[in-house]
């Protein structure tokens, strides 16, 4: 391998990575909205997967459906969950030119 061909893949590495950066940084900044129940639950989440925000329509506030609102907080958070890993494999793929990631691979955000 020639000098200059080692150069040039050290020069693409290097882009490569502070794309990375800017990408994760770009994810960790956005909000990914969940909802469940038909939108009487909500929430909101970065794109590390951590929860910011949630809504509750009061409606669901009766001590006697306490497991109901259980179960719809998980489900909101895991349809945002979802949005957000969906959303991150479209900037993997814009990124990398269309080129989808091993199955299973994660970024490291």
């Amino acid at each position: 391998m020639a000098l200059g061909d080692l150069m040039g893949m050290m020069k693409q590495a290097k882009e490569l990575q502070e794309k990375m950066q800017a990408m994760q940084d770009e994810v960790a900044a956005m909000s990914i909205e969940g909802a469940s129940g038909g939108g009487l639950v909500s929430v909101t989440l970065n794109g590390k997967g951590e929860m910011k925000s949630i809504r509750v329509d009061p409606s669901l506030l009766k001590p006697d459906e306490a497991e109901i609102l259980e179960d719809l907080i998980v489900a909101a958070c895991t349809d945002a969950r979802t949005k957000a890993d969906a959303t991150l494999q479209d900037k993997m793929r814009e990124m990398t030119g269309g080129m989808d990631l091993p199955s299973g691979m994660k970024l490291p955000i």
